[in-house]
């Protein structure tokens, strides 16, 4: 399973389609931990461009503080779980914190 965070200055940007980079995970689920790591520039922001950029990289969870209900459905026609309001700000602790059903979240903060 690959879980991407959309990351800016190291840390989760707080809205995915304006991020710097995305964190890509791969984790072993059974055992609950982080298999590998790599960072990826995101591509230039265009309206539903990063679902399917994203899809196309295997990605079948996406954690982020906020994005617009456009890309929630993208990700979602691709296959790929949203996880929304997420209050770590760490890339990888919020991976690890969602396997392990730890995971704080709060409101959306997206506003479009």
């Amino acid at each position: 399973m690959k879980y991407a965070v959309p990351v800016t200055g190291g840390m989760m940007s707080p809205h995915f389609g304006h991020c710097e980079q995305f964190a890509l995970f791969d984790v072993e689920e059974q055992k609950k931990e982080i298999t590998s790591r790599e960072f990826i520039t995101s591509p230039e922001h265009q309206p539903g461009l990063l679902p399917v950029w994203l899809a196309e990289k295997g990605v079948s969870v996406i954690i982020a503080g906020g994005m617009g209900p456009r890309a929630q459905e993208i990700f979602n026609q691709n296959g790929i779980s949203v996880v929304l309001g997420a209050l770590e700000s760490d890339p990888e602790k919020a991976v690890l914190s969602h396997l392990n059903g730890m995971l704080a979240t709060g409101d959306n903060v997206c506003d479009h």
